[in-house]
Order: structure tokens, then sequence, then C-alpha cells
């Protein structure tokens, strides 16, 4: 795989480098729904989700999932799996707006080779196949991946993962 250190112009910013993709994929994904928010454009969207006093946003699930929402209303806050559609996926390098150059994987930008967001929500209500959650940072439209219920550390959550096969 090469790498291509660009300057300022050629979509990203001086100093940012980016890499040939590969020619294909290792692994397929099934988007069980969209997430709708106030944001239609990543530029409106805030850099991190409030849990406590962002806009409430609607999980849309695919109702072949409906079943898979069974039980899911007994929390509290929910880890939710999204794919960032826009993003690019071929830098290595970035310069985040002010800061320094650093490696994607240090980073939490969208910008990375499989655009994967994870953000804890609270949980608000579970409405047939709609799942209406506060904290979330993406613009509305984003596919969604994967919902997963998520305890936070006041409500108790593992101090470590547990062990495998536990």
């Amino acid at each position: 795989m090469s790498v291509v250190e660009n300057g300022a112009g050629a979509g990203i910013r001086a100093g940012e480098r980016s890499v040939t993709l590969p020619d294909g994929f290792d692994a397929g994904v099934y988007f069980i729904g969209h997430i709708e928010t106030p944001w239609t454009t990543r530029a409106d969207c805030p850099r991190r989700g409030d849990m406590t006093d962002g806009p409430l946003c609607t999980l849309r699930i695919d109702p072949r999932w409906a079943q898979a929402l069974t039980g899911l209303s007994g929390f509290r806050h929910v880890q939710v799996l999204y794919w960032m559609d826009e993003a690019r996926r071929d830098l290595v390098l970035q310069v985040p707006r002010g800061g320094a150059a650093a490696g994607t994987f240090a980073l939490r930008s969208p910008v990375r080779p499989n655009p994967i967001a994870s953000s804890v929500a609270a949980l608000v209500a579970v409405e047939g196949t709609s799942v209406t959650v506060r904290g979330l940072d993406c613009r509305t439209g984003t596919p969604l991946i994967d919902l997963k219920p998520a305890r936070t550390p006041a409500e108790g959550a593992p101090a470590s993962p547990p062990e495998a096969g536990s």
C-alpha cells in the first residue's frame, strides 16, 4: 500500500497523508435502519453528542429487526454504532482544526478506514420500531449498524470487560 503526502489542495489539509485503498472489502454489514437528527449536513453536527441537554434523535429500525428490540426499554443507555457514510477513508495522518498532525487511530475523527462511529446515548423511549435517544452527533439519514445496551460508570458498568466466554 503506498502512502501519498499531499499539500493543501487535494481535499485534505497541509501535512495530512493518504493511502491507496484496497481493491476489495474483507466483510459486509447489514444496516439495521437509519438515524434521524436535527442536523442535515456534517458541518451542522456537534463534535460530541450531549446525553443530558442534546436534542432528541430517533433510530428508525427496519421492521425485520423489530423483535430484536425486545427488552431494550429496560435500559437507561444504549451504545449506537453507525456508519459515517460521507467520511473519507484514505487518510492515515490527519491535522485536526487548530491542532498538530496525528495518526488516524489516535483521533476520534470520522475519517478512518472503516468509518464506524460509536456513541453512548440516553435511551428515552422504544415505541414499535422507533427508538428515541439523546446524545448523538451525526446527520439525519446516517445508516445504523447496531444497537446494544450500555451501562455508564454511574450505573455500575464493569471496571474491566468480562472474561471471554462469560
